[in-house]
């Protein structure tokens, strides 16, 4: 007796130079191909894509904001391929493909929207925040029955590093996992500043070379013990960050819009005049 096996199949690879044909058929198929005979493409893993998934988040979002419409389908599509990619790994591995992911996202938005699709009504959007919650409880619930025991923090939502540690550590002081003040968080950041320069004083580059997974936990530390200092001042880590990136560019920008001035580029300086520079762009930001 013959049985039917239901293991997901990676899509075939397209042959030849395909069409943009703007079908997802065709698009899987070029992502097989892609697997199949880039070597980029070839050695990736479903961990190795992460940051890049994260990378595209944003970028969507910037564009978004300018509002452009080729930039936002680009981004739109970059964002997509990450699904895609993903979904073409996994199917490799036989685990799922793109038709259960699909068929996954169906099922949540059917469930999740009772007063679309049911008798059930709702009156405002406040309505519906409120029964979309209780419909997670419900799922919650769902997971517990199949085993899966949940954790106080494993409701921490996604997002950049410096957004889930500020939401974690939220999280566990609502718990009384915390200092009373700002003083604590300081002394524990002064800690883990010190375990890192432990791990790089007196150490040749191939002793760093060799240690750098132990450094990368200990910068992790660090950078976790300063997010907490900025909740504890009540101010937003990434908010703060994104701040000092903005002003970081500015200041290089005007770094080169100096040197143009001068006839020069950046290739032909050197840190000495970059610096004096920098002090300039301080002094304007500081008059401007």
């Amino acid at each position: 007796m013959s049985t039917i096996d239901n293991t997901p199949k990676a899509p075939k690879p397209a042959q030849g130079t395909p069409d943009a044909s703007g079908q997802l058929a065709d698009l899987l198929a070029l992502m097989a191909r892609l697997r199949a005979d880039c070597p980029w493409d070839k050695k990736q893993t479903n961990h190795s894509l992460i940051p890049y998934a994260i990378e595209e988040a944003y970028e969507l979002g910037e564009a978004v904001q300018s509002d452009d419409d080729e930039d936002i389908k680009g981004e739109l599509g970059d964002v997509l391929l990450q699904v895609v990619f993903h979904c073409q790994m996994y199917a490799e591995q036989g685990r799922f493909d793109m038709k259960d992911v699909i068929t996954t996202l169906q099922e949540k938005l059917i469930r999740r929207h009772p007063h679309v699709f049911e008798a059930e009504t709702l009156k405002d959007d406040a309505a519906v925040k409120v029964r979309w919650d209780e419909i997670k409880a419900e799922e919650q619930q769902a997971r517990l029955a199949r085993g899966k025991m949940p954790r106080r923090l494993d409701e921490v939502k996604a997002g950049s590093a410096l957004m889930q540690a500020q939401d974690v550590q939220k999280q566990a002081s609502a718990l009384g996992f915390d200092w009373d003040g700002v003083s604590g968080a300081f002394d524990k950041l002064d800690e883990e500043v010190a375990e890192l320069k432990a791990e790089l004083t007196n150490k040749s580059n191939v002793e760093i070379k060799a240690n750098i997974r132990e450094i990368e936990k200990e910068l992790g530390d660090c950078m976790f013990a300063l997010v907490n200092v900025a909740r504890k001042l009540n101010l937003d880590a990434e908010t703060a960050t994104l701040t000092c990136v903005h002003k970081f560019k500015s200041r290089f920008g005007y770094i080169e819009e100096q040197l143009a001035v001068a006839g020069k580029g950046l290739e032909d300086s050197d840190i000495t005049e970059m610096d004096a520079l920098w002090e300039a762009a301080k002094r304007h930001e500081r008059s401007s």
